[in-house]
């Protein structure tokens, strides 16, 4: 059993930045692939950005170069650093991992991000 704490998320200008973090728990886990996925209103919902264990990143083209992703194997956790950010990244955000031991995910309850003036 896993269990995924997020923390971060808010209210922010159109051009501000926030850390969304996210820390998984559990006895004897070993996670290969942590990330976020996020859900607008009405759309369905969509990668942002996932890491594998090895470091390896995979960002959503919608926004890289404005947010990137962060792991510490150690703690089990995973940030996700966003900048630059736009009302269109107004969602729920959920972080989610990948056990070694089997392939389908485990879910965070969602955190949202409002970006509004």
């Amino acid at each position: 059993q896993v269990q995924l704490e997020e923390s971060g998320g808010g209210l922010v200008q159109p051009g501000g930045s926030l850390r969304l973090s996210c820390a998984a728990s559990g006895s004897g886990i070993s996670i290969k692939v942590m990330g976020w996925y996020r859900q607008a209103p009405g759309k369905q919902r969509e990668l942002v950005a996932a890491v594998g264990f090895d470091g390896a990143t995979n960002v959503a083209a919608s926004v890289k170069g404005r947010f990137a992703i962060s792991r510490d194997n150690a703690k089990n956790t995973v940030d996700l650093h966003m900048n630059s950010l736009k009302p269109e990244d107004t969602a729920v955000y959920y972080c989610y991992v990948v056990l070694w031991s089997r392939q389908t995910p485990d879910w965070g309850q969602g955190t949202q991000v409002t970006v509004s003036s």
